[in-house]
C-alpha cells in the first residue's frame, strides 16, 4: 500500500501540515524523507491519523526528522498517532523526542 502525503499550510505563518495516509515503511520512506527535508517551516505538523503502522525504517525517518529540525531550532509535532505506532516508539525508546497531539488544531495552537 502506498503512502500518500498531502501538504498544506497551517493556520498561521511558519506552520506546515503533512497529512499522511498509508503505512510508513521501508518501501515508501524515501518520499517521506524528501518531503520533510524540503520543508523549511518553523513548525512542521505530521498528521498520522490515517497511518496504520510504521516499521523500523519509518521510525528511523521520524527520528531523523526530529534531529534535523531540532538542530535548526524548528519544531515537529505528531497528530493522531495510534497505539501500534506509539508502542513502536516506546520500544525503541524515542517517544520522548516527540510532542503528541490529538488534533491538528491542538498542534497548531502549541506551535
Amino acid at each position: 500500500q502506498p503512502l500518500q502525503i498531502d501538504e498544506t499550510a497551517g493556520s498561521r505563518e511558519g506552520i506546515r501540515v503533512l497529512r499522511l495516509s498509508g503505512p510508513l515503511t521501508l518501501q515508501n520512506v524515501f518520499g517521506f524523507q524528501s518531503k520533510v527535508r524540503a520543508d523549511s517551516s518553523r513548525a512542521l505538523i505530521l498528521d498520522f491519523t490515517a497511518v496504520p503502522l510504521a516499521d523500523s525504517a519509518g521510525i528511523g525517518a521520524l527520528v531523523g526528522a526530529y534531529v534535523s529540525r531540532q538542530k535548526d531550532g524548528r519544531t515537529l509535532g505528531l497528530v493522531g498517532v495510534n497505539q501500534r505506532i506509539l508502542h513502536a516508539l516506546e520500544v525503541t525508546r524515542v517517544e520522548n523526542f516527540f510532542k503528541f497531539f490529538g488534533t491538528v488544531a491542538e498542534a497548531e495552537q502549541a506551535a
